[in-house]
């Protein structure tokens, strides 16, 4: 069905990832202006944030069916153009109530976007016949980091958040919808009878969303809480804290880099469980030391170990024996979401009633429970 190259697939692929995780980071980086502009307190600012993820889980679903129905590349390129539109929304707002609906939109056309993306990723690897979706989850990082230091370099440079979001995120779409447009035609199917509208993983799927969950609880928490931890154990500044993330960042990026070569050689299964294993390892090191070094160093291991279990999750949704692509894939995200929704509170619910690091440790049991559960990411077409 598609006579293209392997390296014209990936490319295509990727730039998509490319622009989903870079107008996602434009957008990052200058919330801390626009809660400003908006003259937003820590809680409404909060309830604006689950909004935005609010739509995301809610377009989940509709993403996967119409990615079916209509075709992944299809659905992804013109999900890609009003994803573009939706950032401009944000600046657009007038106030926090228009704020708040062109925020549900942004977090709907992000998140319908994830679902289709992954689900001609999916398609991409099975035509390129190797492990290539731990690459194309590096884009999305890498993205997010160019989307972010635009806004640095915005607010360095006094860029007004509007003309900062249009120019960038225009020329950002602009660019990689270019190399994405290959005519790519991907399998289309009939709605699958007693499909749910809002679809959860079922079967050996259950297992799949399981690690999914415990992946994104992590990386949830990582956001929100490494630097309160490395202040409170190793009593270090806040500019020192904010490390941190910027090491478990790199750390992810590059293994997501290096990813699909692990696969290639040891297999989907063996790679999860070592990576399930590397992250507990940095998990236990983060809680138990003192060291700023030493945290550090964990921070990078939990990095490594997460960067490619989502991968391989999308991966195997996509080979799923009983649901069509997208669904499986939509279910699959659902679950993630839902632990990068819940890390960050439930880690600081358990510190309030007793330390940030007990709540940590509770990464430490969730990056076990990714080894158990590793024999489930393992591509089964039967």
């Amino acid at each position: 069905m598609n006579a293209h190259s392997n390296r014209a697939t990936w490319l295509a692929v990727s730039a998509m990832f490319i622009l989903n995780g870079a107008l996602y980071g434009i957008w990052a980086s200058r919330i801390p202006a626009m809660a400003l502009r908006h003259d937003l307190d820590a809680a409404e600012l909060g309830l604006l944030l689950l909004l935005l993820a609010g739509g995301a889980i809610a377009a989940f679903p509709l993403a996967g069916r119409y990615a079916d129905r209509l075709g992944a590349a299809f659905i992804t390129l013109r999900i890609a153009v009003a994803y573009t539109l939706a950032l401009a929304l944000t600046a657009l707002a007038p106030n926090v109530a228009t704020l708040a609906m062109a925020l549900a939109v942004f977090g709907a056309t992000h998140g319908a976007m994830d679902v289709a993306m992954n689900t001609w990723a999916g398609e991409a690897e099975a035509h390129i016949a190797r492990p290539v979706m731990s690459s194309f989850h590096a884009m999305f990082s890498l993205g997010a980091g160019l989307g972010a230091a635009s806004g640095f370099a915005a607010e360095h440079w006094g860029v007004g958040i509007l003309l900062h979001f249009i120019t960038v995120g225009t020329g950002v779409a602009v660019l990689t919808l270019g190399f994405a447009r290959i005519g790519w035609l991907s399998p289309t199917q009939d709605r699958v009878r007693g499909t749910p509208l809002f679809p959860l993983p079922r079967g050996p799927l259950v297992l799949v969303g399981l690690i999914a969950f415990c992946t994104s609880m992590g990386e949830g928490a990582m956001v929100d809480w490494s630097a309160l931890l490395l202040i409170e154990t190793a009593g270090v500044t806040a500019a020192h804290a904010a490390l941190g993330y910027s090491v478990f960042s790199v750390a992810m990026v590059i293994t997501r880099l290096l990813g699909d070569q692990a696969t290639r050689v040891f297999g989907p299964t063996p790679t999860a469980r070592a990576a399930g294993a590397i992250a507990t390892l940095g998990a236990v090191s983060a809680v138990a030391s003192t060291s700023y070094g030493i945290t550090l160093t964990g921070f990078a291991l939990m990095g490594v170990g997460y960067a490619v279990i989502m991968p391989l999750a999308f991966s195997r949704a996509a080979r799923d024996p009983h649901l069509p692509p997208g669904t499986a894939i939509a279910s699959v995200s659902t679950l993630g979401y839902g632990g990068l929704l819940l890390g960050p509170p439930l880690i600081g619910f358990v510190a309030y009633a007793s330390t940030l690091r007990t709540g940590f440790a509770l990464l430490a049991v969730l990056a076990a429970l990714i080894i158990v559960l590793a024999g489930a990411v393992r591509a089964d077409r039967s």
